[in-house]
């Protein structure tokens, strides 16, 4: 359970102290909102761009580019908001040839995954890509589409066409198979979906299960700013793997959900909560 200091979130602070608080929040989140438009096109469309008109090499050039869009996005985080931690469990880092399912708690998770994993799909609502540019991108990137209808249904049969070969060269699928961020996540996971595991199954692919920490406290659910009095440590863990021998008949989509959740939950039953505090 998560532990917090005397000067917990909840305290009301001096009214003050609140008006400074808001407009660190609010100009720090202009700020890295603000990199998301003028980064991308002041430094990183002219690679899209290249990456556009070399077919041959377009999928992986655009996995590229968005991994280390987003880690010069978290470098602006950590310079901006210095009080907070990142830990990042070196075996993550050598993740490969896999699927990846993780837990859900806040906007920030996605961005966060992609930002550690150079080749690396993943699947995102079928919505997004039809929104301009960045529709594009996810397309190139070759993500794949959920709920998929009319078209979307067809990008969807391509891209997971080749996902067993993506995979077998050092790609990595991340899947976060709750559907939706946990707002409780301290009271275990949510149901999950069961497509990444049929997936994983067709693939014949080992699945690895990440846990994922306080990104929540840093972007909270339902608020658009970035909350900057946070101070504590952002963490990315490997909670277990999961190697099927996909040659038995015993192994099965329910059986894998099964055995992803327990060792999601039990990793959040044995690990304590990051402690963390808000700055006066």
């Amino acid at each position: 359970m998560e532990t917090r200091s005397s000067n917990a979130v909840n305290e009301t602070k001096p009214k003050g102290l609140a008006i400074l608080s808001f407009m660190r929040d609010l100009v720090i989140t202009l700020l890295l909102w603000g990199y998301f438009i003028f980064g991308f096109l002041l430094f990183f469309s002219p690679f899209y761009l290249i990456a556009f008109v070399c077919p041959p090499i377009r999928e992986a050039a655009v996995q590229c580019l968005n991994c280390l869009f987003y880690k010069v996005f978290f470098v602006f985080v950590r310079v901006l908001m210095p009080g907070i931690g990142w830990h990042i469990d070196p075996k993550v880092k050598g993740l490969e040839n896999c699927i990846v399912v993780c837990n859900h708690v806040s906007y920030l998770d996605p961005l966060v995954m992609i930002s550690l994993f150079r080749r690396h799909k993943t699947i995102v609502k079928g919505t997004f890509f039809k929104v301009p540019v960045f529709g594009w991108v996810l397309r190139a990137a070759g993500y794949i589409p959920s709920m998929p209808k009319g078209r979307m249904a067809g990008l969807m049969v391509r891209q997971t066409s080749t996902l067993a070969s993506f995979l077998e060269k050092g790609g990595i699928l991340f899947v976060f198979p709750e559907g939706t961020r946990n707002r409780n996540a301290g009271a275990g996971v949510l149901r999950f979906h069961s497509g990444v595991f049929k997936m994983a199954r067709l693939c014949r692919s080992p699945i690895n299960v990440l846990m994922i920490r306080n990104t929540d406290k840093l972007f909270r659910p339902g608020r658009f700013l970035f909350h900057t009095d946070f101070s504590g440590i952002i963490r990315v863990e490997l909670a277990g793997t999961i190697r099927p021998d996909y040659d038995k008949e015993t192994v099965s989509t329910d059986g894998l959900m099964e055995q992803a959740g327990t060792i999601l939950t039990e990793k959040q039953r044995t690990s304590s909560w990051e402690h963390q505090t808000d700055r006066p």
